[in-house]
């Protein structure tokens, strides 16, 4: 087991297990012993729909019922909504998904009473659970009954984001939503109605299938190409398995950047303070009124960074990530309601930003994207790439200027480096490429920016190339 750019990941055959009750346990124990909660508080669990997820729930609702905590059992949603939920009852969560990574591993997302956890209480767990594991840990399943809050759950994240948007705001819009197996799926579908668009359901699977947002697979692209030239769409959405990352295509079912989608949400909202990692698009810094500062990849930095921001005296901040997750650290007056801070990644409000935009300048999305002017990127990722490979080819490259320089030598020269997160190299003619293993995963991701959409798939495939010649040859 291991806590990657968000949350507790491994096998599902793993956590299906003593793992996840392990965890659990570990999870509780720090709750208790760090004065956060006490035995017989509520603590909440909510799943995705892979077909591990609900008996790694089960375990981890038998291993918090052994410590005294009374378990709710929020049932399938997303993970936002779970977030809020435990943010408005002042409970602790466990969210059992392994977002977008593929159905054969899973993993756990935890928050405290206050919100979602950060590397300080990550290292705390995955302490407190080397030291049950030394003290030989043993766990078999009880068959906890925990009480159903699904429908509260549901109901207060509805509520939410019912009152972003005027009533038919998206009136004129014709929006697919691909709901595959994502628990986004019929909320999407409700919301989108309620805001008056026309709303066109495909998609739906029985079978968890994984959708990246930051990576969307050829497969996909040319699953929702076909829909848009079939029933005219103006826009399709979407969402990874837990419902933190959006996916929004264009008319013509072209997918949009994630961090664009996050930019428009900040603009949105009138932050006038934006965290973002340093994946996300240079051009940023540009495209608002607002300040940047830039995180390592993953929503523990982004949140850390929003709440510096805080503490610093702003008083309108949010942040995103490049996968379009957008968060915020404090409250906003939308639509002549307050939306309550919710600093975790959700996927509706750039959603729903994103469209009322569309819908509000009555503009296609692929004209909306090109009117920010960002530089073109793109992103990609080895999967099944081993970890200990990745180690050592960050290494290597971190070893001196000569083997960097050897490395990229068939793609250009360095201008400068950034390492604040795997390595980010800006070229000579300005073009950016950044490696990167993923925080979560056996995969090796590659980040690229260029002057055009071929300038920076070419990059991309070379980049990809070079990765892979290397890990053959060393």
């Amino acid at each position: 087991m291991k806590f990657g750019t968000s949350g507790l990941r491994g096998l599902s055959v793993d956590l299906k297990g003593r793992a996840s009750a392990l965890y659990a346990t570990a999870f509780g124990r720090y709750l208790l012993d760090g004065g956060m909660a006490r035995r017989g508080d509520a603590i909440l669990i909510g799943k995705d729909f892979r077909d591990s997820s609900p008996e790694i729930a089960a375990n981890c609702a038998d291993a918090l019922d052994g410590l005294g905590f009374q378990v709710r059992d929020c049932g399938a949603v997303p993970t936002p909504a779970l977030a809020l939920y435990g943010l408005q009852e002042r409970a602790a969560c466990l969210m059992v998904t392994g977002s977008h990574i593929p159905a054969d591993r899973n993993g756990v997302k935890f928050y405290r009473p206050d919100g979602e956890i950060d590397k300080k209480d990550e290292a705390a767990i995955t302490a407190a659970a080397s030291e049950l594991d030394r003290a030989g840990f043993r766990f078999s399943a009880r068959g906890t009954r925990a009480q159903d809050r699904s429908g509260e759950c549901f109901a207060a994240f509805r509520a939410r984001n019912a009152d972003i948007l005027s009533a038919n705001a998206l009136a004129g819009l014709k929006v697919g939503v691909y709901q595959h197996s994502t628990v986004a799926r019929d909320l999407l579908v409700e919301l989108l109605e309620h805001f008056g668009a026309t709303v066109v359901p495909f998609g739906r699977s029985q079978a968890f299938i994984p959708v990246d947002t930051e990576a969307v697979s050829e497969e996909t692209v040319t699953k929702l190409q076909a829909m848009a030239r079939q029933h005219h769409l103006d826009a399709i959405v979407s969402a990874d398995g837990d419902g933190d990352r959006p996916l929004v295509s264009d008319e013509t079912g072209m997918p949009l950047r994630g961090d664009l989608l996050g930019l428009i949400a900040a603009n949105f909202l009138g932050a006038t303070s934006v965290v973002t990692p340093v994946t996300s698009n240079s051009g940023i810094e540009a495209a608002g009124r607002f300040s940047v500062v830039r995180t390592r990849v993953g929503s523990p930095f982004v949140i850390s960074g929003m709440q510096e921001a805080l503490a610093a005296g702003e008083s309108r901040v949010a942040g995103f990530e490049a996968n379009g997750g957008t968060l915020t650290a404090s409250d906003f007056e939308i639509n002549g309601h307050r939306l309550r801070a919710l600093p975790t990644r959700d996927c509706f409000l750039p959603i729903l930003s994103t469209l009322f935009l569309a819908a509000s300048r009555r503009q296609s999305l692929s004209a909306i994207a090109a009117s920010y002017h960002l530089p073109f990127a793109a992103a990609d990722r080895l999967e099944n790439f081993p970890v200990e490979t990745s180690a050592r080819l960050m290494t290597y490259l971190r070893a001196g200027s000569a083997n960097l320089a050897a490395f990229l030598q068939p793609i250009g020269e360095v201008a400068s480096l950034s390492d604040i997160d795997g390595l980010r190299v800006t070229l000579t003619d300005r073009r950016i490429i950044h490696f990167r293993p993923s925080g979560n995963a056996p995969e090796m991701r590659c980040y690229v920016e260029a002057e055009s959409e071929a300038a920076a798939t070419a990059l991309l495939r070379t980049g990809l190339e070079r990765i892979r010649w290397w890990a053959k040859t060393n």
